[in-house]
């Protein structure tokens, strides 16, 4: 399921009429939009879908940074942008996804010109610092039993049942496969969870809620 599209967010005058000239771009699910090494192209706009931003090491362990959502923006773009570096990160359409990409040079002329472009990019930007700090944070000071309880409570929503594979959540909470699964099955023989293939069904979302908070500092 895809996230509902929007519209371009509304600025100012120089700044409405040039984005309005931009083409909407359709990406398919699965799609690396960027890799490490990249040079941005523009400045990404998401107006419906989400994008994963994650880092791999040198052993293939990969830590999810954040999701981009529509009418939000992605840091790493942004800092390539404003610090004329590459990419340290990748990118991947985690859902279809229609975005709108401000070229380069359209992004500076509108930092210097418009006022309200320039404080949605530099708004933005926090938020997104924020979000990566947090992701610091937990993987520095909260246990990996507290971080799997959180994200299994997180994706699930007001759903039971949770559809990620044990690579997919360790990814998610900065650990490696076989450690969340055997974390999973922990949480199974206390009766919190029941796994199935490619799912994780909640049976006990109190004591999950416990776990995730009673286990959250080491």
């Amino acid at each position: 399921m895809t996230s509902p599209a929007v519209s371009l967010p509304e600025f100012d005058a120089v700044a409405n009429a040039a984005l309005a000239q931009l083409p909407l771009r359709q990406v398919p699910e699965g799609a690396v939009l960027f890799r490490p090494g990249d040079d941005a192209a523009g400045f990404v706009l998401v107006r419906e879908g989400i994008v994963a931003v994650h880092l791999t090491g040198k052993s293939g362990r990969e830590l999810s940074l954040y999701e981009v959502a529509p009418g939000q923006t992605c840091v790493q773009t942004t800092l390539c942008l404003l610090g004329q570096v590459s990419y340290s990160a990748e990118a991947v359409a985690r859902t279809a996804v229609k975005l709108t990409i401000v070229p380069k040079a359209l992004f500076q002329r509108l930092l210097a010109e418009s006022p309200a472009f320039r404080d949605f990019v530099f708004r933005a930007l926090g938020d997104r610092l924020a979000d990566v700090t947090n992701v610091l944070e937990q993987v520095a000071f909260v246990r990996i039993e507290a971080r799997l309880a959180q994200e299994l409570l997180r994706r699930a929503g007001g759903d039971s049942a949770v559809t990620a594979t044990h690579q997919e959540l360790a990814a998610a909470i900065g650990s490696v496969r076989e450690v969340v699964s055997r974390r999973l099955e922990g949480l199974a023989k206390l009766q919190l969870v029941a796994l199935d293939r490619g799912q994780v069904r909640i049976v006990d979302r109190r004591g999950l809620v416990e776990m995730a908070q009673n286990f959250a500092s080491v």
